[in-house]
């Protein structure tokens, strides 16, 4: 064998090992982040809660005496306990491949109703209460229906709803407000959901808990109420075949129809139910600020779809968790009030929840190639 000849054997060897040592690596790296496209797939709200984590410690170094009182947790949570509570009935919504932009304008109605009915017109709130929640589950209905007999987007049926029902709200409050003072003399039950109670109070005086950390908590009956709803949803969403088949109808309607899913009726129910959500949010609404006005709420449709996709939640449906909205309305709030303490002006708040959504966006397309 010659020189030249021994020479290229040699060489191709060598190029050949190389070759062989770099797709190695490849192959290993490749399959350490389809492993973490895997784990994010199935821990959807594993990402924002990190994400809450971090923006915690960002703020708590950047704040420490302010934002770490317990006052200011206590002010977030208030602060975001409507926009979680919407962000539970959009999360529904979201969750069969759709999107709700009638959300707010449902619960601006329906706290008109449930006030306007009461103060205004003198109906018992025993009455007036549970119109208000048919009002909402009314208004859900239709949004439903709209959707599956005329088969027409979500995105489209709701834009047109939500200036119909701007529109009620607007020809029956009469653009007019209802005072806390009126309020509170003729319909205090709707208040209720306002009325404030301190944790360490309640667990040393009737369970005689001493528990130091909870001292300074201020909390309102809404939070709980947001707390319980989050908890029956979940359980639905988890535990239930009603559950199954809002995961399967959002995942692939086809497939659920194959398998026995009446998907039109799901679609309904769901929509239904949203409709019925928006209602009690109204409720707490009007505990939030004491009375009733025909133009609160004016950024809750975003701020609620907000806290759903940074939670987690699919655009494209079939993938998602309530605790995962929970925590993305927690984010929300946390990053504002953080920035806010920090001195940063309200475009600036704006602009880092922004940031949030599009990276919220972003990592679900990645995540759900692992799916395809």
């Amino acid at each position: 064998m010659s020189d030249d000849t021994a020479g290229s054997a040699t060489a191709e060897r060598g190029l050949k090992g190389a070759t062989e040592a770099l797709a190695s690596f490849d192959e290993s790296d490749a399959g350490a982040i389809r492993r973490v496209q895997a784990f994010l797939h199935q821990f959807p709200t594993s990402i924002p809660f990190i994400v809450l984590l971090l923006g915690v410690a960002i703020f708590s170094v950047a704040a420490p005496d302010k934002f770490f009182a317990p006052f200011n947790f206590s002010l977030v949570l208030q602060q975001v306990t409507i926009i979680a509570v919407l962000g539970v009935a959009q999360t529904l919504i979201i969750l069969t491949a759709g999107i709700d932009l009638s959300v707010g304008a449902i619960m601006i109605l329906c706290s008109v109703v449930m006030g306007r009915t009461a103060v205004v017109y003198g109906v018992p709130v025993l009455i007036a209460f549970p119109l208000g929640l048919l009002c909402g589950l009314a208004c859900g209905i239709v949004n439903g229906l709209i959707v599956t007999m005329l088969r027409l987007p979500p995105f489209i049926v709701t834009l047109g709803t939500w200036s119909i029902f701007g529109a009620l709200n607007v020809w029956y409050s009469r653009s007019e407000t209802i005072r806390q003072q009126d309020m509170e003399a003729a319909a205090p039950f709707l208040q209720w959901t306002g009325t404030i109670f301190k944790p360490y109070d309640f667990f040393s005086k009737t369970l005689g808990l001493d528990w130091i950390f909870l001292k300074g908590w201020v909390l309102t009956y809404g939070s709980l109420v947001m707390l319980i709803l989050a908890f029956v949803i979940w359980y639905v969403l988890n535990r239930t075949a009603f559950g199954r088949h809002i995961y399967a109808t959002g995942d692939d309607p086809d497939a659920a129809r194959l398998a026995g899913i009446n998907t039109k009726r799901t679609l309904i129910a769901v929509y239904g139910l949203a409709g019925f959500i928006c209602a009690i949010a109204a409720w707490v609404l009007i505990g939030r600020i004491g009375g009733v006005s025909p133009q609160a709420g004016q950024t809750a449709n975003l701020d609620s779809i907000t806290a759903v996709v940074i939670g987690g939640t699919s655009l494209f449906g079939g993938r998602g968790s309530i605790v995962g909205t929970l925590i993305g309305a927690l984010i929300v709030g946390i990053f504002r009030n953080g920035l806010a303490l920090s001195g940063l002006e309200l475009l600036w708040q704006d602009f880092a929840v922004g940031v949030l959504i599009i990276v919220a966006v972003t990592i679900d397309q990645w995540i759900r190639r692992i799916s395809a």
